[in-house]
């Protein structure tokens, strides 16, 4: 790989101007296509292979009006102290803000609360508001009517809510990711010391995630894509892509202060630290694509979206920065002309870090494994659930009209299941709905339910069940398990199928899915990460220290994901209106991407120590040497992913703010108490043995020579003084 790629790095160099105008034209055919081609998104939601969903589709099928996929609004009345909505003058106000709900944009069906959904005391009633189009369809002017409709009523001196999906406003882009790029740029000038060395990182992320989001962009234009899809790609994409930049002018830094012409020094730049970020960028792409055997839409939109963004951050790295550095030359080493990890006068930080670890390792390994153990706990009352209106601000219209809700009819009010009997197949469609609502009735943990209502070809009914319990229960969750148990009694009866969907269904099903893939996923990743790792470092024992680390480092983000978003420590510190389940896709998300950022400082890090071992370094003092050398590029490139990650929690989107700051974390742990504590003190405490491999699988696994050691001397070079192996290192370390 190495010899390939040290080709590719000095043919970048010789044709700079080539290369930059090819990645010019790319941009701008790119830019033509995302303005002519692209498309609408949209945040149609579906889990395939679920009940919920299945009964859904039937619902569009046969209740083609019945707006199963369209937004839903929940507006709650409450009489004033003393009073109920059946006096004269509050039934007035109530049916005038029905009159002008009903002439909303977009807005299909009104109930009139009245007849049916007042409470027994008469002092809370509700109307239920259905419209043709997601919530995502709406427009501004639509949300405006609902909320002038609610005026009418509160000018009457009702208290008047709205709650629902369609009251909802959608997060536009907001600045996350110039917060992350501004603090990148400060630690870049901090790290090398030149605007221009620091400069290059940034522009080639810049670059590169343009180019990714653009590509994304006229994907929109042929398939329906989310409006999601592209936030992890930006996210990853700035992230990795400074990052590999960063490696890369690191090596390209060092090989010009051992006495390096600009050309060779690009070229082993490329065929070292390139090797490295090859890797580490193929880690993350396979993990991200993964994604698609979860067959979630959604997951898979933004995880290949994600995936071609780090792809090209990768053909950036190899490529437009080989040739920018050959247009910068010997103006990124600044006015102090050289390399701070060369030659240094007295001991770095790193120097000093790794020889503190290697002195006491069993003590360090002890501290660092009981406290990442430590900030697990709270992951053990992990729960998944999608945010409702009982998780928005307290001072919200949201959340008003859910408490309004739970005081006026019970906490089941807020999350009322939808059954639908498929009757197709029964002799009697009509007795079969209603030995469905009588079954359904008998079940405990049921308040109400109501008549069927049949379609108009009479095959298809709606029931709706009231809960006794909150939509996010165990108790809720077990009564859809209930329901659903009453299919196979019900065919044998009636003929007829029942099912169960709604959002509580929904959000009980996509918890479920995405837990049972959890484990199979994470298995996959691992075996992956094994395989690579053994194949890369020609060891068994470094690939399941390494694998060990990972896990470590994503319990603890899981840990601290529960304490901050579940149980609400620190909730006013990251603006957190309401604490929660947390989202069911997060769990999935974090295991990919940590997987291929914690190999990437695994690669930088443990690559340098192996081959100062192979230069015959006694094994302590290759891990000091291995470990200084790198110490301050992966310090530099992990404050930089943390800094972009968090700036993502700024985010009004709680998912988005939960990936930000889940991934913020798990770099955190990852790199400074995995990579950089624990590894150290596990190579030592291993010594020679790290290193160890059956003589069998030696000569099995091919040699890709990620280190650059083909490069030693290369052909062109023979008759030049042989470097030393300390002249070799790949880039950073």
């Amino acid at each position: 790989m190495a010899t390939y790629l040290y080709r590719l790095g000095r043919f970048s160099f010789r044709r700079r101007r080539l290369i930059l105008a090819l990645w010019l034209a790319a941009l701008a055919l790119l830019g033509v296509g995302a303005a002519t081609l692209s498309g609408p998104t949209s945040d149609e939601f579906k889990i395939p292979g679920t009940e919920a969903q299945e009964a859904m589709d039937l619902l569009g099928q046969r209740f083609p009006g019945a707006g199963a996929d369209g937004a839903q609004a929940r507006v709650v009345f409450a009489a004033p102290a003393g009073e109920k909505l059946t006096d004269e003058r509050n039934r007035a106000a109530v049916a005038e803000t029905v009159a002008r709900l009903k002439t909303g944009g977009q807005v299909a069906a009104v109930s009139d609360p009245l007849q049916g959904t007042v409470n027994q005391a008469g002092t809370v009633a509700y109307a239920q508001v259905t419209y043709k189009v997601a919530a995502t369809a709406l427009t501004d002017a639509d949300r405006e009517a609902l909320t002038e409709a609610t005026e009418a009523g509160r000018d009457a001196g009702l208290a008047v809510e709205a709650g629902g999906d369609a009251v909802q406003e959608q997060g536009g882009p907001g600045n996350s990711e110039i917060l992350g790029i501004l603090v990148a740029a400060v630690v870049l000038v901090i790290t090398f010391g030149s605007l221009v060395a620091a400069g290059l990182p940034l522009l080639t992320a810049i670059l590169g995630v343009a180019a990714a989001v653009l590509g994304i962009q006229i994907v929109s234009g042929f398939v329906d894509l989310g409006s999601n899809t592209s936030t992890l790609a930006l996210m990853l994409g700035i992230a990795v892509a400074i990052d590999y930049a960063l490696f890369i002018v690191s090596r390209y830094r060092h090989e010009i202060t051992i006495g390096r012409r600009a050309e060779e020094a690009v070229a082993r730049a490329v065929g070292t630290a390139g090797s490295a970020v090859t890797f580490a960028g193929l880690t993350v792409f396979i993990a991200l694509a993964a994604l698609t055997v979860v067959n979630i839409p959604v997951l898979t939109e933004m995880g290949l979206a994600a995936a071609f963004a780090v792809v090209v951050a990768v053909l950036i790295a190899l490529t437009l920065l080989p040739a920018l550095l050959g247009f910068a030359g010997k103006r990124v080493m600044g006015r102090r002309g050289r390399d701070p990890e060369a030659g240094a006068a007295k001991p770095s930080a790193g120097l000093r870090w790794a020889t503190f670890v290697t002195r006491r390792p069993v003590a360090v390994l002890v501290a660092a494994v009981l406290g990442l153990l430590v900030l697990a706990i709270p992951a053990l009352d992990l729960r998944l659930g999608l945010p409702g209106d009982n998780m928005a601000g307290a001072e919200t219209t949201q959340r008003k009209a859910y408490d309004m809700l739970t005081d006026g009819f019970g906490p089941g009010f807020n999350g009322p299941l939808t059954v639908v009997v498929d009757a197709a197949s029964s002799p009697d469609p009509q007795n079969a709905a209603a030995t469905a609502a009588g079954t359904i009735k008998g079940l405990a943990g049921v308040v109400t339910v109501s008549p069927p209502t049949l379609n108009p070809a009479g095959d298809t009914a709606i029931l709706q069940v009231i809960p006794a319990t909150a939509p996010d229960s165990t108790e809720t969750e077990a009564l859809v398990h209930a329901i659903r148990d009453q299919n196979d009694g019900l065919r044998e009866r009636t003929g007829a199928d029942l099912s169960v969907t709604g959002t509580t269904a929904v959000d009980i099903d996509m918890s479920d899915k995405m837990g049972n893939a959890l484990v199979p996923y994470l298995a996959v990743i691992v075996a992956l990460a094994f395989l690579l790792l053994t194949l890369l470092f020609r060891s068994i024992l470094v690939p399941i220290k390494a694998i060990g680390g990972f896990l470590l480092s994503v319990i603890a983000t899981f840990g601290a994901v529960v304490a901050v978003f579940q149980w609400g420590w620190l909730d006013g510190l990251f603006g957190i209106d309401q604490a929660g389940p947390i989202m069911p896709m997060l769990p999935i998300f974090l295991i990919g991407i940590v997987f291929g950022l914690a190999m990437d400082y695994e690669v930088f890090l443990v690559s340098r120590m192996r081959e100062e071992h192979v230069h015959g370094t006694p094994p302590t003092e290759a891990v000091v040497n291995g470990f200084a050398h790198g110490a301050r590029v992966v310090t530099a490139a992990a404050i930089i992913m943390v800094s972009v990650f968090a700036g993502f929690i700024l985010s009004p989107e709680s998912f988005i703010k939960s990936i930000g700051f889940a991934l913020a974390a798990a770099i955190l742990f990852d790199a400074f108490v995995v990579r950089m504590t624990i590894v150290p003190a596990v190579m030592t405490l291993l010594g020679r043995r790290a290193w160890w491999l059956p003589r069998w699988l030696d000569r099995v696994l091919p040699d890709i020579d990620v280190e650059g050691e083909k490069l030693r001397v290369p052909p062109e070079e023979q008759s030049e003084p042989e470097h030393t192996g300390s002249d070799l290192v790949t880039a950073g370390r």
